[in-house]
Parts: structure tokens; sequence; C-alpha cells
């Protein structure tokens, strides 16, 4: 009889046990899942994290490219060279300017940008996907207004694209080089005519100078005065920066 009593108690141990086990297992395997799920949404946190870092970074570029950033700070480089005084105003002078002047130029875009895609993103009435696409409409339309027709369709050809029926299926991969080449083009034109005037008082001053036999006196000492006060009495300032505001179709 006691035999059958620890035979019987043996069989109950090992079902406890067994029972025990499987439990502990489910909760083991409860305890990893949780885990799992924590580090899954750590990692999604830390990719955008690292999305919006890289975004922040890139905001710099994005503004030389896609804005009218460049065309000023080059036009205004040439005002520079042409008067011949490369300190005055110095680099984060004309920096500012150019910003500040980005930000006159393309005010109705970004209206544009907030009414369309920040505003109603920001009431929830759509997704991420639908502002962004919202916000580079604006963009699209005012990098397209500033190609040159030549440029885009250069980069039209590179790309092995067929002309596209209207401007909203140009992809922005095309506009936005177009549009920087574009750039390019327009401010290296107005820092030609910039230079002209400036270029015909140095060749006076030369020429005056040689005539007196002054060989040893350079003529930029005698130009420089006289371009800075030509500049200030046509009011150089204001001419310059109303035809930069003016090259812009907004």
């Amino acid at each position: 009889m006691w035999r059958r009593v620890a035979f019987i108690g043996a069989i109950a141990l090992l079902v406890g046990g067994a029972a025990g086990a499987q439990t502990a297992a489910v909760v083991g395997g409860n305890e990893v899942g949780f885990r799992l799920s924590l580090e899954g949404q750590s990692f999604t946190r830390a990719v955008n994290i690292f999305l919006l870092l890289t975004a922040l970074s890139l905001a710099p570029s994005f503004i030389l490219m896609m804005t009218s950033f460049t065309r000023i700070v080059i036009v205004i480089g040439f005002l520079k060279q042409a008067l011949g005084v490369q300190q005055a105003p110095s680099g984060r002078i004309v920096a500012s300017l150019a910003l500040f002047l980005t930000f006159f130029i393309m005010q109705p875009t970004w209206n544009a940008i907030y009414q369309q895609a920040v505003l109603p993103f920001s009431k929830g009435e759509i997704t991420e996907g639908v502002a962004l696409e919202k916000a580079g409409a604006p963009l699209h339309r005012f990098m397209l207004a500033q190609t040159r027709e030549a440029s885009l369709a250069m980069f039209m050809d590179l790309a092995g694209l067929d002309p596209a029926s209207s401007e909203a299926d140009i992809p922005l991969r095309v506009v936005v080089p177009a549009f920087m080449v574009s750039e390019l083009q327009t401010a290296y034109q107005m820092g030609f005519l910039i230079y002209l005037p400036f270029l015909v008082i140095d060749a006076v001053v030369a020429t005056f100078l040689m005539s007196l036999g002054m060989m040893m006196l350079p003529p930029t000492m005698v130009s420089l005065p006289l371009k800075l006060l030509l500049f200030v009495m046509v009011d150089g300032w204001d001419l310059v920066v109303r035809g930069l505001v003016a090259s812009f179709v907004v």
C-alpha cells in the first residue's frame, strides 16, 4: 500500500512540475513579447529622431537649392567685386541680407504652404503624406516660374523623360537642378550688367593716369573712391535690391 501511495505522490509531483513549467513558459513568453514590443517602439522613435535631425541638417541646403537665396548672394558678390571692396560688406552681412530678402521675395510661397499644408495638418484634417505633397506644390510652381525652358528641356532629356503635358507632371528631381542652373545663368547676366559702369570708370582712370605718366600709381586707388561716389549718388543699394526683387516671378 505504501508503495502505491508513493507512486501516486510521484505522479502528482511530476504533473505539478510540468504544469508549473508550462505556466512559467507562458509568463516568460509574455515578458519576452512585451520586451520586444518596447524595443520596437524605441527603435521606431530612434528612427524618427534620426530622420528629424537629418532634415534639420539638410535645411540650409534646401534653402540654397529651392529658393531665391542663390541668385541674391551671387549678384551681391559680383557687386562687391565690381566696386573693388572685398571686405565691405562682410560675408556674414551679405548672407543675412540675402536671407531676409529671400524671406521677403518668397512670402507668397510661404503663405501658400501655410494655408494649404501646415494649417490643415495642425488641425488634423490631412495626414503627413498629404501635407508634404501640398507643401511641395507651391515650391514646385515657384521654381518652374524662374526656370528657363532650355535648362528644363536639357534635364528632361538627361533624365530620359518625355516632354510633360503640364507643369505639374514634371518631377521634382528635374525641376530642382534646372532651377539652380537657371539661377546661376540669371545671376551671371545681372552681374555682367552691374560690372559695366564700374569697368568704364576703371578704364577711364587707367587711361588718364597713363596719359599723365603716373605709371607707379595703382589705378584702383583713384577709381575706388569714384566708384563708391557714383554708387552712393545713384542710390545703388536701392537699385540693386529693387532689381533683384523684380527679377523673380512669384
